[in-house]
């Protein structure tokens, strides 16, 4: 026996050549035996785990996913491209599918999720528009990721309106040519301005307490006022009459979709500033344009567009863009645009995994979760019940 040992150790060593045959096929035999054995024991492993289908994924969300998930109950098998109706196959064999902003989970999607046996839609962010949450009513849950980090989203909005206001983009630009010339740099003050921020939830709120640190004067429009908020409550016409700068922290629906338009944009006031880290298509494009041509928009600061889907997140430095209409607003001196990084920070990734992967867990564990989108709530995700049973 302490032969066959040793000989053991020599070949997992790889000093097989000195091995008397008989007791070296023995050892092999017993190494076959045993690897075979943990190799059983992984797959029924592997086949207890729950599998999730995580679409649009990129390097960030892998690292985070990795780090939150490592030792779970979870197998994630990480897909590039976005959730549509030409992929959705893909989420076949899956238990579970993971989406962000720019996946399309229309009726075709949720029917052909619903054949496949997926259990869960589980939104790593905020937004739910681009799910058909009436269609997956009583077909599939939905669980979002409410405040991931709002600090992140608020300050954001604040970086870019300082950049633009205060030239800092252009100044960075002329000094790396060691121009120092100050010509066409004449910013302006934030204290004593009026911001109007359309839509008071967390990050609403976040930003309304830095903007009170600038000394700006602060209104609001949100169709549920909350009585906690430290900040003067007006219509939406009025606060676009009055605000010197308008930022948008509102969801996307059939009720705000285009709420900047040119009607709106008629009432703001000449030079108004205009920031949009929310969803792109609650402003119209075309009337944004037309409304810094005519100089009556003095700037915008964009972190979102409303035809992103496509173009966003991705690298097109080295194409042509056929999109027209983000070359034009690119192309103006006065707009700002950043590719939906507002969310961006290390923090907020890891506010995302964690709380993707625990309304999971009390999703399977319950069969419902307290972050489910539900169409039959009152004002769908926000509304306010604690979701102590199952929708449907």
């Amino acid at each position: 026996m302490p032969e066959k040992i040793n000989i053991l150790q020599k070949i997992t060593e790889g000093i097989v050549e000195t091995v008397p045959s008989f007791y070296a096929t023995i050892a092999y035999e017993d190494i076959f035996i045993t690897q075979l054995t943990m190799h059983k024991e992984s797959e029924r492993e592997d086949m207890n785990k729950i599998k999730i289908a995580f679409f649009d994924a990129k390097d960030y969300d892998r690292n985070s996913f990795i780090e939150a998930g490592k030792d779970s109950e979870f197998e994630i098998t990480y897909f590039e491209t976005r959730l549509s109706s030409d992929t959705v196959m893909l989420a076949e064999g899956h238990d579970i599918v993971c989406v962000f902003v720019n996946d399309d989970i229309n009726r075709e999607v949720i029917d052909k999720l619903c054949e496949t046996g997926i259990r869960l839609i589980a939104l790593r962010c905020a937004g739910y528009n681009n799910v058909d949450i009436e269609y997956a009513y009583e077909k599939i849950h939905v669980v979002r990721v409410p405040a991931y980090s709002p600090y992140a989203v608020a300050e954001h909005a604040i970086a870019m309106l300082l950049t633009s206001i205060r030239r800092i983009h252009k100044a960075y630009i002329r000094t790396r040519d060691f121009n120092f010339s100050l010509s066409g740099m004449t910013g302006f003050d934030l204290h004593g301005k009026t911001v109007g921020v359309v839509g008071t939830g967390k990050i609403g709120r976040i930003l309304i307490d830095i903007c009170h640190g600038f000394g700006m004067n602060v209104i609001a429009y949100d169709k549920f006022p909350a009585s906690d908020v430290d900040a003067e409550y007006v219509p939406l016409e009025e606060l676009f009459e009055r605000s010197d700068i308008i930022s948008l922290h509102c969801p996307l629906n059939d009720e705000s979709r285009h709420m900047i338009n040119a009607e709106s944009i008629a009432l703001m006031k000449k030079g108004v500033v205009i920031l949009n880290t929310s969803r792109g298509a609650l402003i119209d494009t075309e009337a944004l344009i037309e409304g810094i041509k005519a100089r009556k928009i003095g700037a915008a600061c964009l972190d979102v567009y409303e035809e992103e889907s496509n173009i966003f997140f991705h690298d097109y430095s080295g194409h042509i863009v056929d999109d027209d209409t983000l070359a034009r607003l690119i192309s103006m001196p006065n707009v700002i645009v950043t590719s939906h990084q507002a969310f961006l920070t290390k923090e907020a990734l890891s506010n995302i995994a964690d709380t993707t992967l625990a309304n999971i867990r009390e999703f399977l564990a319950k069969g419902y979760s307290c972050n489910e989108v539900c169409y039959k709530c009152p004002g769908v995700a926000d509304c306010g019940q604690k979701h102590e049973g199952k929708c449907f």
